[in-house]
C-alpha cells in the first residue's frame, strides 16, 4: 500500500477519535480546509484602525483576493482600549474608541456584507505580546463578547504570557479558551499561538485547536544563514521544521507554519528580513500550499505588486491547499546533502500533488517517477503544470525539467487509466 494511503488512514483515525464524545477531546468542526486570508500584524504591528481594515476588505473584494479564497480579515495585536495588566481594566473588554470609533460589532458587520469573516486576537496572560490586556481570568466573558460581536476566527497568543510555564499549564489555557468558544454557540475557528514550543502539535487538535504555529516567528527571507536575532525562521527553516509533523495535520487541525511573507518586499514594519525575489516568494507560497499551512497574507494588500498578486491567486495551487484529503505533502526525495527535494501528497480525485524545490544555488535537473519516488503502480500518468498552466504526456518514463536556483516547480500528477 502506498505511503499516502497509510498516512491518511492514520489521519482518518486520528481525526475519529478525536471527534468522540467521552475521550475529554474538544472538536468544533471548523476549517476542513486550511484557512485563507489576511493578518494585520507584520504589516502594520499594532498601528490598526477602522480606516485600515475596511480599505483592506475593499481592496480584497475588488482584486480577486476574496474570490481566489482569502475570506478572512484578521486583526492582530492593538485593537483593546487598554495598555497593562487585566486586573486593572477589569470588566468587559473594550476596543479602541479611536481606532474602531464604530466598535469592532460593526466591522464585523461590514465584513460580513461583503463576504468576508473577522478574525481577532488576545492572549491569555495578563497582558498580551504588545502590553494591551489579556483575557486571564475573563476567558468566558471574553468569548461572548466576541460571539456578539459576530468574530469568526481568534488568535491566542500565549507565547509571551506563557513562554517559559510548564507544558501543561500551556495546554490548559489553550484548552479554557477553546471551551469558552465553543460555550458560545458561534463558530469561531481557534488558532492556538505558541510559536512552537511546548510540544503544542501533540495535543492542540484534542483541546479544540483548529491550527497552531509549529516554530518561532518568520523573518521576511527564503534563506538566511541560522536564525536571525538568534529566534526567526526563514522559509526553509520552517519547511524542515514541520517535516516531521505532518502526521499531527489533517481536516480540521493544521499546522501552522505562520503567515505568508509574500509581497512584503523587507518592509514590513515588525518583521526582519531584506525580502525576497519573486521567484522565491512563489516558491515559499507553493510549499504553504502543499503541506497545507493556512495561508494568511502578512503585507499590505492595497499595494501589492502584480507578480504578489499572481503568486497568491494562482488557483491551481491553491487546490493543493484546499483539498478535502487534506493531506500534507512530505519529503519522497532529496539529495544527500539536502539542496534539492521533491515533496508529494496524494489528492482526493487520486492525483498526486507534486513539488520539486531546488534549495540550492545553481540551476538543476530534477525528476519524478511515480513508481520510484510515490510508490504508485502506474503504467502511463499526466503531468500538469501548475505555474505554467500546460499539460503533458503521457510518459511511461521518469518526467525531468530544469529547476532553477530557490525555485519550485509543482505538478499534479494523474494515472492515464483513471481519466479514460
Amino acid at each position: 500500500m502506498a505511503f499516502f494511503k497509510i498516512l491518511a488512514i492514520a489521519l482518518s483515525i486520528a481525526a475519529s477519535a478525536v471527534a468522540q464524545t467521552g475521550t475529554g477531546a474538544l472538536n468544533n468542526s471548523l476549517s476542513l480546509t486550511p484557512a485563507m486570508g489576511w493578518s494585520s500584524w507584520n504589516q502594520f504591528g499594532d498601528s490598526i484602525n477602522e480606516t485600515l481594515i475596511k480599505e483592506t476588505i475593499d481592496t480584497m473584494e475588488k482584486n480577486g483576493l476574496k474570490e481566489a479564497g482569502f475570506t478572512y480579515v484578521n486583526l492582530d495585536d492593538g485593537w483593546q482600549r487598554y495598555k497593562g495588566n487585566r486586573k486593572d481594566h477589569p470588566g468587559p473588554i473594550e476596543a479602541d474608541p479611536v481606532k474602531f470609533p464604530n466598535g469592532i460589532k460593526s466591522l464585523a458587520d461590514y465584513a460580513h456584507s461583503k463576504g468576508f469573516k473577522l478574525g481577532i486576537y488576545n492572549g491569555p496572560g495578563e497582558n498580551t505580546c504588545a502590553g494591551y490586556t489579556g483575557s486571564k481570568g475573563y476567558e468566558a466573558e471574553d468569548a461572548k463578547t466576541w460571539a456578539s460581536w459576530g468574530i469568526d476566527h481568534l488568535k491566542y497568543d500565549s507565547c509571551c504570557s506563557h513562554k517559559d510555564a510548564p507544558d501543561s499549564e500551556v495546554q490548559a489555557v489553550h484548552r479554557k479558551m477553546s471551551e469558552s468558544l465553543i460555550a458560545t454557540g458561534r463558530p469561531i475557528v481557534f488558532h492556538a499561538c505558541h510559536c512552537g514550543w511546548a510540544d503544542i502539535w501533540e495535543w492542540a487538535a484534542a483541546d479544540g485547536a483548529n491550527q497552531w504555529r509549529i516554530g518561532q516567528d518568520i523573518s521576511d527571507d527564503f534563506n538566511y544563514p541560522g536564525n536571525r536575532e538568534k529566534y526567526y525562521f526563514d522559509v526553509l527553516d520552517m519547511l524542515d521544521r514541520g517535516a516531521n509533523l505532518t502526521k499531527y495535520s489533517g481536516p480540521g487541525h493544521w499546522n501552522d507554519y505562520d503567515m505568508l511573507i509574500v509581497g512584503l518586499e523587507g518592509k514590513s514594519g515588525q518583521l526582519v528580513g531584506t525580502g525576497a525575489s519573486d521567484i522565491e516568494y512563489r516558491t515559499h507560497f507553493s510549499m504553504w500550499s502543499m503541506v497545507n499551512s493556512p495561508l494568511l497574507i502578512g503585507a499590505d494588500v492595497r499595494t501589492l505588486s502584480r507578480a504578489s498578486l499572481e503568486t497568491l491567486m494562482n488557483q491551481e495551487i491553491i487546490a493543493l491547499n484546499q483539498d478535502p484529503l487534506g493531506l500534507p505533502a512530505v519529503v519522497v526525495w532529496e539529495a544527500d546533502d539536502k539542496s534539492a527535494q521533491i515533496y508529494g501528497k496524494e489528492l482526493q480525485d487520486k492525483s498526486y500533488g507534486v513539488a520539486m524545490l531546488n534549495r540550492g544555488s545553481s540551476t538543476r535537473e530534477m525528476s519524478i517517477s511515480p513508481r520510484r519516488d510515490l510508490t504508485i503502480p502506474w503504467d502511463e500518468y499526466r503531468v500538469r503544470d501548475l505555474w505554467r498552466h500546460k499539460d503533458r504526456g503521457p510518459y511511461d518514463v521518469p518526467f525531468g525539467v530544469e529547476v532553477m536556483a530557490h525555485e519550485a516547480r509543482v505538478f499534479r500528477l494523474s494515472n492515464v487509466e483513471d481519466a479514460a
